[in-house]
């Protein structure tokens, strides 16, 4: 069956169904239904998708290391070095050049020290700007050090000003 692309409401009585029909067999079966009793509070992860937060890959960073513009490109980096662990930035120009930035470009990057047994600490190189947004205090904007253990997961954002440098922000 073809597309149908619709300009307003899609409307039904009876409800939606997703389906997928066997090629050989022809049997349908019924992947997802949304109908009168579906509500915010009975969705389940099994049918939702949040490809803001998919990261099919990621880097593992468990020493004092340069970051690649590949591994940050996954969105999600892990760390379970015993050891005090500083990972620094790429550069604006490598970073902006693996994700195909441009003015305006955001990314969200996860970094995860909750296998770790002591603290990562990022750092950013050329073209990467902290954000003055606050002070480098614990759990501000400005901070830069992730805790190891059951509460050692940190969000930080990065916006490109060009296609060469970003800012850079805690934003959990």
């Amino acid at each position: 069956m073809a597309n149908t692309t619709f300009n307003g409401p899609v409307r039904s009585q009876n409800g939606f169904q997703t389906i997928t029909q066997s090629p050989t067999t022809g049997a349908v079966t019924v992947t997802g239904t949304f109908g009168a009793s579906t509500s915010v509070t009975t969705l389940t992860a099994s049918n939702l998708v949040f490809t803001d937060q998919n990261h099919p890959t990621t880097a593992a960073i468990n020493a004092t290391a340069t970051a690649t513009a590949a591994q940050v490109a996954t969105g999600y980096i892990t760390s379970t070095s015993a050891a005090a662990t500083t990972i620094t930035l790429p550069t604006g120009t490598l970073l902006g050049a693996a994700l195909g930035a441009t003015k305006g470009t955001v990314m969200d990057l996860y970094v995860d020290n909750t296998g770790g047994a002591n603290t990562v600490t990022i750092a950013v190189a050329t073209n990467g700007i902290l954000s003055s947004a606050a002070a480098d205090t614990a759990g501000s904007f400005g901070d830069l050090t992730i805790a190891s253990g059951a509460t050692g997961l940190a969000r930080f954002t990065i916006m490109f000003s060009s296609a060469t440098a970003y800012v850079f922000t805690r934003t959990a």
